[in-house]
């Protein structure tokens, strides 16, 4: 159970991520009105409280961890979001991401 809850803090940690860090983007690239900002800055404090309810591991492995996971959903965001399509090259640094996070997280110790 403690790998299923780690994998879903994991993606919670990343959309509150990328997601504020997208609606501050928007405010201060993209024009919009301070309230973008604000609601940005207010989940990208959530994100900061995510990874400390991981179950396991500490703070320099989780977001050692963490950083694969944001790799691959920063790939993803661009593609649902953005409309990039990510090419081979970007789905095999995807995959090697996600196979450090496995090791950093999971390996037996």
């Amino acid at each position: 159970m403690q790998v299923g809850q780690s994998i879903a803090l994991f993606i919670l940690a990343g959309l509150a991520e990328i997601g504020g860090g997208y609606l501050v983007w928007l405010w201060l690239r993209d024009g919009r009105g301070l309230v973008y900002g604000l609601v940005g800055a207010l989940v990208l404090f959530v994100y900061g409280i995510l990874p400390t309810l991981q179950p396991t591991g500490s703070f320099g492995r989780i977001y050692a961890a963490y950083g694969g996971i944001f790799v691959v959903m920063s790939t993803a965001w661009g593609w649902g979001i953005d409309g990039l399509r990510p090419d081979r090259f970007d789905l095999i640094g995807a995959a090697v991401c996600l196979a450090g996070v496995g090791i950093i997280m999971w390996a037996p110790r």
